[in-house]
């Protein structure tokens, strides 16, 4: 049963002195916003359950998720500190004499609610931000980066081996569950791990025939993980034969798991074959077995040639507040979102912005003109390649250079948002985890923002 506030008082509201339960100046601005009725209704339209055991209040968790994000606290971390603290307990909703809720629970929670209500959140924020004339919408710069996905450095082989560990011990999960009345598989994980050692030998030749050689050893790995694929698929098989309609959804839980891990396993595979074969560029390259969803995108840094992960859109007011985001599978060209951005945002604050400023990945004629369409009057975008001279005495008038100064102001933005609010690699997976990880993210940085404002 949803429950959306806790509205029952104890006897230590009225026992304990005033300056204990006095929330400091950004606080008490935060719970002013969050006690706002619009940020109830998506949790009502999609979760409006009537039966069942009551919930953690909508405005409890949402006060812990703003605590968590702002101070960068794991969900052990966050219910230790606010257990023990009186001005949290407050600011939280949660009584004295009540237990904070358990970490596994927030966790759950977060899965539960998922990104379109985090999303839906930021939006009515910022809808209230601008009808409230609490920040200016005049002017908007838009910039993407790289949330990285939780995984380590990916490599054909190390796929491989993970594959082949990973299928096994569902594989024998599954065994588990049917008490036995199905096989085990056979255990490759010694096998798949002498390759990876072999591998790590190699490489220390630094020589064209350590890469064949290397070549050749992943071609072994390769046919460790189609034997374990088929192994495999044969106890699926012959569960669903045994069992038939009898399986439980438990049962059905994990054969969907295992299924899924066998598809991105094919994926692997596939592209291994293709690597071998003397084929590196592969479109839509699965780079983890667990996140299936992010992709290797190259963003032109010296530092980190090839990030691993999502790509993130953030759209931001001349205030700072992030007025839209969006994640993004893959790596799509800058200048195939420009449009949708500047859409949703006029959606969002109810506003045509005068100026629009971006780098110069957003740049063509086509944006431009649909732009001014819009009735955005200066557009600060350096145009790609060779420039005519009308354009380049476009380009140096002073308000033309004056917005892309203050362009270049959105990098520091994202700075902030990678380094103090989570974005810059998600512990969340999959493209639904990182929407949820990046959305509270921002929901924090802008709730903290319209609080040093006012």
């Amino acid at each position: 049963m949803l429950r959306l506030r806790n509205e029952q008082l104890t006897i230590w509201d009225s026992i304990l002195p005033k300056e204990v339960l006095e929330l400091s100046p950004e606080l008490k601005t935060v719970d002013r916003l969050l006690d706002d009725e619009r940020f109830m209704e998506p949790f009502l339209s999609h979760w409006n359950i009537r039966i069942g055991r009551p919930t953690v209040p909508v405005e409890t968790y949402l006060r812990l998720m703003f605590l968590k994000f702002c101070y960068g606290f794991g969900y052990e971390t966050l219910v230790s500190e606010v257990s023990d603290s009186i001005k949290w307990r407050r600011f939280c909703r949660v009584d004295l004499d009540a237990l904070v809720p358990h970490s596994t629970t927030l966790i759950k929670l977060s899965q539960k609610y998922g990104d379109k209500i985090i999303e839906d959140l930021n939006k009515k924020l910022v809808t209230k931000a601008s009808q409230e004339q609490m920040t200016r919408n005049r002017r908007l710069r838009t910039d993407t980066t790289v949330t990285e996905s939780n995984v380590h450095y990916p490599t054909d082989a190390h796929l491989l081996a993970d594959a082949v560990k990973t299928i096994t011990r569902q594989a024998n999960r599954l065994c588990d569950q049917v008490s036995g009345t199905v096989p085990k598989m056979r255990n490759r994980f010694r096998s798949t791990k002498k390759r990876i050692l072999e591998i790590g030998k190699t490489l220390k030749r630094r020589s064209h025939e350590a890469v064949q050689e290397v070549r050749n050893i992943t071609d072994k790995l390769v046919d460790k993980a189609i034997e374990t694929i088929s192994d495999a698929h044969r106890i699926m098989d012959k569960v669903e034969e045994t069992w038939g309609e009898q399986i439980s959804p438990a049962l059905k839980n994990t054969i969907e798991k295992l299924d899924k891990l066998i598809h991105t396993t094919d994926k692997i595979v596939n592209q291994t074959l293709q690597v071998n074969s003397g084929k590196t560029h592969i479109p839509q390259r699965v780079i983890s077995l667990y996140d299936p969803d992010a992709r290797p995108i190259q963003k032109g840094k010296l530092k980190s040639p090839t990030e691993f992960g999502y790509k993130t859109e953030i759209t931001e007011n001349e205030d700072r507040l992030v007025t839209d985001y969006k994640i993004h599978i893959g790596n799509p060209s800058d200048e195939s979102l420009l449009l949708g951005t500047v859409r949703r945002h006029i959606e969002n604050t109810g506003r045509i912005p005068y100026a629009v400023a971006t780098d110069r990945g957003y740049s063509s004629g086509k944006n431009e003109a649909a732009l001014t369409e819009l009735g955005i009057k200066r557009i600060s975008i350096p145009k790609k390649g060779k420039k005519t001279q009308k354009r380049q005495t476009h380009e140096r008038q002073r308000w033309f250079r004056r917005l892309q100064a203050w362009r270049a102001g959105g990098e520091g933005t994202i700075s902030i948002l990678k380094r103090k609010y989570g974005l810059g690699r998600s512990l969340l997976r999959g493209h639904r985890g990182v929407s949820i990880w990046v959305g509270f993210g921002i929901l924090t940085y802008n709730l903290r923002r319209l609080a040093a404002m006012n």
